[in-house]
């Protein structure tokens, strides 16, 4: 199995005025693709997905966006940019993981962690809090082991003279070679992990499909419509065809796919070419 995770931000009706901001903002960057509810687009060559979805969430911090930048120019350029209309969580600084970070909330609601680091790469980051604190260990081991060409990177704890001694201060692991960064997030947070950032995993078989969507919504995992779905820790996943944008803008039948996909918590994509 090999699937290009990516990550799905939840907007109102924002979607394409976010994905002009960002893509004005990062190297390598585009739009895709513009419809009334998906907004696709790449940034630093990764792609993203802006969905049109309302107002029923809201964007909050327990999944954002890391970036490291290989020199303190980049990061300083990349922060004042995003920090247009943005309320900061942790002020661009020296801190003792990094000669320079900082945490905001832009003004669409994502956040974004910029950091001085080795290399330039952008990873979507999972923060374990409230009653998910420490269990991100369990959780990288777990995602690990339900894809495959995955593995753990790189695993800092926090030190033993803390009241957090153990657990998960900041890691680095891959999803089919996808990179990603996982945290446990002490202290009385007022969020935790929702549909309004979701990854999305492309399937290229009802096979593949069955697998993921088995493998999320058993022990704990929650379904939903349209092949949404919540795993064991409340993180939100989309479980589809890698096709489906064909599936359902075919002009003979797109229709009616569409209504039948609306029916569905798993999708089925034989209902969906025969609609």
């Amino acid at each position: 199995m090999k699937n290009q995770i990516f990550p799905c931000l939840w907007f109102d009706n924002e979607a394409i005025d976010a994905a002009e901001f960002y893509c004005g903002i990062f190297e390598n960057s585009k739009i895709i693709s513009n419809t009334p509810v998906v907004v696709m687009f790449e940034l630093n060559g990764e792609k993203i997905m802006g969905l049109n979805g309302g107002p029923m969430h809201k964007i909050n911090p327990s999944i954002s966006m890391f970036v490291h930048c290989d020199n303190i120019e980049e990061s300083k350029r990349l922060w004042n940019k995003l920090s247009d209309g943005a309320s900061i969580l942790m002020a661009l600084d020296k801190y003792p993981w990094s000669e320079q970070y900082g945490w905001l909330q832009d003004k669409f609601g994502f956040t974004w962690q910029i950091m001085k680091g080795t290399s330039n790469k952008m990873m979507p980051s999972l923060l374990f809090t409230g009653d998910q604190f420490g269990r991100t260990e369990e959780a990288l081991n777990y995602y690990t082991g339900v894809f495959a060409n995955s593995a753990i990177i790189k695993k800092d704890h926090y030190q033993n003279d803390t009241p957090f001694a153990g657990n998960i201060a900041y890691a680095e692991f891959k999803l089919s070679q996808y990179p990603m960064v996982a945290m446990d997030g002490p202290g009385d947070h007022k969020f935790a992990f929702s549909e309004a950032v979701s990854l999305v995993v492309p399937c290229d078989s009802q096979t593949e499909v069955d697998y993921y969507w088995n493998e999320f919504t058993s022990d704990g995992g929650t379904e939903s419509r349209c092949g949404w779905c919540k795993d064991k820790f409340g993180v939100s996943w989309q479980i589809v065809p890698s096709n489906m944008g064909h599936l359902l803008g075919n002009a003979e039948n797109g229709q009616r796919a569409m209504q039948a996909m609306l029916k569905m918590n798993k999708i089925e994509i034989d209902k969906l070419v025969n609609a």
